[in-house]
């Protein structure tokens, strides 16, 4: 019977393995002593040929031999080949096990499908169980050798009692050259079908049902057959087999103490016992012996099916599942538990460790949150916050975008000098009444940021020019463009420190009266304006004047302008602003 040792490892102990190693049945001593103990003679019979019987010029050769095999030996895959095969080998013997049909799917549906209690419903069901039974143990007498060994003929299993003797007669009346295990199934369909007609049967659902898991058997028993026609590829078998002893046919002579005195490398001991050679044939030699006993697990080794008990339990089974305990059933009475809302069965003093662990919530069942984390957050915030986030990203993408496009800093700054200019101008223009602004200056414009476009390097107001200077501004007339040699940045001060002439000029971005866009007491720099300078040297040198009795740097050609923004207006001024803006262009705002 298979060795069978799960109670003795139920428990993880210190060194629980190695009570297991003192037991011999189904053991790797019992399977591989033969072979352990011819290597060890063969290789002490050249190990005392070397040293008591060649003489010195035999034995420099037999050591140059030693060390050639030695060194060669290594580029056998032994690892590698076995490794695989043994793989291959303990899935198909599971894949085997599972494949060996058990009949108590078919009985629990012939008890309860076939119904009467008289003679002839006990006759059905008795007769539907035996050839199931008989199915099987015709296919387990055609890959078992212990099987065959208990049934040799037909004779064996009709006196057994699966098979009668008018069975056996259309048994052998048809002929077939092939296996005929599953000529019990059609006979057990064939009497299905005529319970059904006698109403033994009441529905189709049941007998749809009684054929499913028949079938189902019967596939078991047809995989049982191919794994047994099918093979592991012999060339796969011939290959490790080859591999395994040629290695070990190779160690006999590599694995041999050479004369220390003759000074070759890693020949510096004669211990004359080869420790370490033994354990490796021991090691994978055993690992050959382990495919061996599984490659065909139904033969007669210890750890082989137990095919023999197998019939015997699934015979008696099935037939009491289906004749006596047919319509047997105990009086049902109220159980224990019946007024109890919260059962709960008893533990022995082995077992009261069980109650001590608290019962598993889940894996988050023990995170902790901090509190202020906790609180539900209003949706309307939530949305909010996600409208910033992505209105700063587009932001941020068109300015990434707006970078990529341009060749260089210095056409960047022109660019974004001229484009901006000339929407303040069409602002001005649409919020103002002022007569300065005809169509020949939008002409004008439109033509001096197609010129910049063309060009790509310099904007137009930066060109390199040798015309004469003026101050020029967005809401001033067109002047001949300064050199730019002439040209320098400066910030416009606010309405509370110019002069009253000066803040009697009407700004080009003043929008009314009503306006408070601007208001007195904040600043708004002009970023557009053009200065002429005498000294060519302070171009790209930061000029410094007093603004409020405050220092403020100039900017250079290469420095992009920031707008200070003060805190944002009241109520009052926020709701004028509102009417006013809706005059300005979307583009602006």
């Amino acid at each position: 019977m298979t060795v069978t040792y799960t109670a003795r490892v139920a428990n993880a102990r210190f060194c629980g393995f190695s009570k297991l190693l003192l037991a011999w049945k189904g053991s790797i001593y019992k399977v591989l002593y033969k072979e352990f103990l011819a290597f060890f003679a063969m290789y002490t019979a050249i190990s005392i040929t070397y040293r008591f019987f060649l003489v010195d010029g035999q034995k420099r050769y037999f050591e140059k031999l030693s060390i050639y095999c030695d060194n060669y030996a290594s580029l056998i895959p032994m690892s590698f080949v076995l490794g695989f095969y043994v793989t291959l080998v303990v899935n198909r013997w599971w894949s085997q096990y599972t494949s060996i049909p058990l009949p108590d799917r078919v009985m629990c549906v012939l008890s309860g499908g076939v119904q009467g209690s008289d003679e002839r419903g006990r006759l059905l069901r008795r007769t539907l169980m035996r050839y199931s039974s008989l199915s099987a143990l015709l296919i387990l007498r055609s890959v078992s050798t212990a099987v065959f060994k208990r049934f040799p003929t037909i004779d064996h299993v009709v006196e057994a009692g699966f098979m009668t003797r008018e069975e056996r007669k259309k048994f052998e009346s048809l002929h077939s050259p092939y296996n005929k295990y599953w000529i019990p199934c059609v006979w057990f369909t064939n009497l299905a079908a005529a319970a059904r007609c006698e109403g033994r049967i009441k529905d189709d659902n049941t007998y749809k049902l009684l054929l499913e898991e028949l079938n189902n058997f019967r596939g078991k028993c047809s995989m049982l057959f191919h794994y047994d026609m099918i093979s592991v590829p012999l060339v796969y078998t011939q290959v490790v087999t080859l591999a395994v002893y040629s290695f070990f046919l190779v160690c006999l002579i590599g694995r041999q103490f050479l004369d220390p005195g003759q000074g070759y490398p890693g020949h510096d001991l004669d211990l004359y016992v080869p420790i370490f050679t033994l354990l490796q044939f021991f090691f994978y030699a055993g690992w050959l012996k382990v495919a061996e006993q599984l490659i065909n697990p139904f033969g007669e080794d210890d750890d082989d099916f137990e095919t023999n008990w197998l019939i015997d339990r699934n015979f008696q089974v099935s037939m009491m599942a289906v004749d006596e305990m047919y319509g047997d059933l105990p009086m049902m009475e109220r159980d224990r538990y019946w007024n109890d809302s919260n059962p709960r069965p008893p533990y022995t003093a082995a077992t009261l460790f069980v109650l001590r662990k608290p019962s598993f919530q889940g894996s988050t069942f023990d995170m902790t949150i901090p509190k202020e984390e906790m609180h539900f957050q209003p949706l309307e915030d939530i949305a909010e916050n996600l409208e910033e986030s992505g209105t700063r990203n587009h932001n941020l993408a068109l300015f990434n975008r707006l970078l990529g496009s341009a060749p260089s800093p210095t056409s960047f700054m022109g660019g974004a000098l001229r484009r901006t200019s000339a929407q303040l101008r069409r602002l001005t223009r649409s919020a103002s009444t002022d007569p300065s602004f005809s169509e020949e200056e939008d002409e004008q414009d439109e033509e001096e940021e197609s010129a910049g476009r063309s060009a790509g390097s310099l904007p137009s107001g930066l060109a390199l020019d040798t015309t004469q200077s003026t101050v020029c501004s967005c809401g001033g007339l067109s002047s001949p463009r300064p050199a730019l040699s002439q040209l320098h940045f400066y910030r416009e001060e606010s309405q509370v420190d110019k002069t009253p002439a000066e803040s009697g000029r009407k700004s080009p971005l003043h929008l009314g009266p009503k306006s408070n866009l601007y208001s007195s007491n904040r600043s708004v720099p002009d970023f557009f304006s053009f200065q002429s300078i005498s000294d060519p040297e302070k171009v790209l040198t930061p000029k410094t004047q007093a603004v409020n009795n405050k220092a403020e740097s100039g900017l250079s050609l290469l420095t992009v302008p920031s707008l200070k923004v003060s805190a944002f207006p009241e109520n009052s001024e926020r709701e004028e602003m509102q009417l006013d803006s809706k005059w300005l262009p979307s583009q602006v705002l």
